[in-house]
């Protein structure tokens, strides 16, 4: 079962739903709106950028619109689907502080576990949205942004506190989640910390320090941003090196190679046939 609010005016869409809005994705390809895909009771298993993903009970995992999206299995599951033109992430970041976070980050695919308060919090949240779906009226608009706004600003906090291992680098404090979205934004255009650094009114010997007491400096966050790109044309498209580097601002597909090779342990044709075994 699943609602869907559109707005006409706007091309706004929200879709609220159940397993039965992940069953177009039973082979991966990009998953085209924001999406939280929330276990309930029982495992969820799912493939997102070629990477295998369970699930357990009471997590949720967050998707940024480009991401590739597979559904392998699972019932028990409430979807959350919505498009910029619904809420836009960028334009309400200072509302939320999402962004780098729950969305268009690249160091970790955000998941985030519900304690039984929270369960309990996000339930009573979740029977208000489906409530509001039923009540057309003149701020229906509004009022179901206002509750993606809270429910969004509920997991980037509880993301944020998060202290397990997986805890991601760019939520630990603002310098880094800016960057992280500024990467995202530019890593096919720009591909040096100094462009950045100035971005951020910074230095890059400032912005490398703001660095120092994590695992990867500027510089291999802006590498594993491309190589993460790379991977997605690589599994999920048939251009070729060349053309992938071209895409992600390379003159010469061997520079891009080598980066590739030095992350990976990989030339991008090994990593491209190797992948033919799992997809």
């Amino acid at each position: 079962m699943s609602k869907t609010f559109t707005e006409f005016s706007t091309n706004a869409i929200l879709n609220v739903g159940d397993a039965q809005l992940l069953s177009k994705y039973s082979s991966s390809k990009p998953i085209g709106l924001y999406t939280f895909v929330w276990a309930t009771n029982s495992p969820i298993k799912v493939i997102v950028d070629g990477i295998p993903l369970t699930l357990e009970p009471h997590q949720i995992l967050s998707l940024t619109a480009i991401q590739y999206f597979q559904f392998v299995e699972g019932s028990d599951v409430i979807v959350y689907q919505f498009n910029r033109e619904f809420y836009c992430i960028k334009d309400h970041d200072k509302e939320v502080g999402c962004a780098g976070l729950l969305f268009f980050g690249n160091e970790h695919i955000p998941i985030i576990t519900l304690n039984t308060t929270e369960q309990q919090k996000f339930s009573i949240l979740h029977e208000v949205f489906l409530d509001e779906l039923e009540t057309t009226d003149t701020i229906q608009a509004e009022m179901l942004r206002m509750l993606m706004a809270r429910f969004i600003i509920k997991t980037t906090r509880l993301l944020k506190s998060s202290s397990d291992e997986t805890k991601p680098l760019k939520g630990s404090n603002d310098t880094l989640r800016h960057f992280n979205f500024l990467v995202e934004t530019h890593y096919k255009q720009e591909h040096s910390v100094s462009f950045y650094a100035e971005k951020l009114n910074k230095s890059p010997k400032t912005l490398s320090n703001s660095f120092s007491k994590y695992q990867k400096s500027p510089l291999q966050i802006i590498h594993d941003r491309i190589v993460l790109e790379t991977k997605r044309q690589l599994l999920y498209t048939d251009k070729s090196s060349k053309e992938i580097a071209y895409d992600i601002g390379f003159d010469d597909a061997s520079h891009l190679s080598r980066l590739f090779k030095k992350q990976t342990s990989l030339t991008p044709s090994e990593f491209k046939k190797g992948s033919k075994l799992y997809v």
